[in-house]
């Protein structure tokens, strides 16, 4: 591989011995973007161990070391160590369809102001099997499809008013033009939420793939899962909906977001 060519970094975000960290790396490698060179893969953690290097030293990933401290912080370090233009936050979980990295990167170089690209995903289980798509998938990709119909942030703003129906894991970055961009280290699970909102204030564009160019996976070990049942979720969810409405309406669509929550567990 061609260093010069490469344009963007799957970063995988590792974090003690997960078991299913060799299949997010396999689907990577399977990527048509890193076979043609314009897309490369490293490893972070801030839990290193002898599982994780030898994963690492199989499949050839040069691994990096950071101080942990949270999701944010791990993710913040994560992208520390990307020299590419453009990066993916991998997480450890999760497995990649092989168009992913090349529709991200096409869209990135077709337009200079985006600032990030997400995809559509699916769900499957510990076991990788496919989970059917629950209304809370379906309402999610209605509304990406209603936000991306106008190019507008303003609109695009008031449509995410109602919830967070981004990805993370499901979405890219552009770098170069996020210089300075930190997640919030305080937050523990609505950190994305809050990154995507002070993102669409920023200049420039954010677009939606409506492939399901990846598959989330959904188990009893996950961050998600853990946060929704000791309430953390809940209370930073709240947190969010009040940057865009009043107390009443705020604690009305939390009724029905805490219902949705249930799909996580």
């Amino acid at each position: 591989m061609k260093e010069i060519d490469v344009k963007h970094t799957f970063v995988i975000c590792a974090y003690e011995k997960s078991i299913h960290l060799e299949n997010c790396i396999l689907s990577l490698l399977a990527q048509q973007s890193f076979k043609n060179g314009k897309s490369k893969i490293i490893l972070y953690t801030s839990t290193p161990n002898d599982y994780i290097t030898s994963l690492c030293h199989t499949y050839n990933i040069e691994c990096f070391i950071g101080v942990g401290g949270g999701i944010g912080a791990d993710w913040n370090g994560a992208l520390s160590f990307v020299d590419t233009k453009y990066a993916t936050i991998a997480h450890q979980d999760d497995i990649y369809e092989p168009e992913y990295g090349e529709n991200i990167i096409e869209s990135f170089e077709t337009n200079a102001q985006l600032n990030i690209v997400f995809t559509d995903y699916y769900e499957i289980d510990g076991e990788g099997s496919y989970r059917s798509r629950n209304l809370n998938l379906k309402i999610k990709t209605a509304a990406l499809k209603v936000m991306s119909a106008f190019n507008n942030k303003k609109y695009q703003r008031r449509v995410y008013s109602f919830g967070n129906f981004i990805c993370c894991p499901a979405v890219s970055y552009n770098l170069s033009r996020l210089r300075g961009f930190k997640f919030n280290e305080c937050m523990k699970m609505a950190l994305d939420w809050d990154a995507w909102e002070r993102i669409m204030k920023m200049p420039g564009d954010i677009k939606f793939l409506s492939g399901h160019l990846m598959a989330h996976r959904i188990h009893e070990e996950s961050e998600t899962t853990n946060n929704t049942v000791d309430k953390n979720r809940e209370k930073e969810e709240y947190e969010m909906f009040r940057r865009y409405w009043g107390k009443t309406i705020s604690r009305l669509l939390m009724k029905f977001y805490v219902k949705n929550q249930q799909g996580n567990i």
